[in-house]
């Protein structure tokens, strides 16, 4: 018969194996339930300024997630500069991603697009948070095609 001595060194290493075993599983929880938001799928919503006014209808809502993903990778490639814009005319168009499950809530964040003069680049910006960039010709031909449709090189 064998006996099995109890000893602090035993406690301990037992003690610690479930506390090693319950910090992985409560990780692995808490790190599954912070992807949830960027996994959900969104719609983007694309309004059309009317006039020379600063009201806008809406012109476009894309449901298809491979080009909502596309939009996202462009925008989150951008290096955005940091600088209060004050444009002559009001943006030609805006848009938001928006959760397609109302449910979830997430903070919305208005992007603003001009066409630039020469119409081969677009310039976007987020007041909110005072940011600004110019996007390069490839960058911006591939943004206006599946937020306006069409050829950005077509509205000259």
């Amino acid at each position: 018969m064998e006996f099995y001595i109890l000893t602090s060194k035993n406690i301990r290493g037992f003690n610690l194996k479930y506390l090693i075993i319950l910090l992985v599983i409560i990780s692995t929880f808490i790190t599954g339930c912070s992807n949830l938001k960027g996994n959900e799928e969104q719609n983007i919503i694309v309004q059309k300024r009317i006039a020379d006014v600063n009201n806008y209808e809406d012109f476009k809502v894309i449901t298809i997630n491979e080009k909502v993903q596309k939009v996202r990778a462009i925008l989150d490639n951008i290096n955005w500069e940091h600088a209060k814009v004050d444009m002559v005319a009001p943006a030609d168009y805006r848009f938001i991603f928006q959760f397609k499950n109302p449910e979830i809530n997430g903070k919305a964040v208005l992007y603003e697009l001009w066409n630039i003069p020469d119409k081969d680049k677009i310039e976007l910006a987020i007041s909110a948070e005072s940011k600004f960039v110019q996007l390069d010709k490839n960058s911006s031909a591939k943004l206006y095609k599946i937020l306006i449709g069409g050829k950005l090189d077509d509205q000259k």
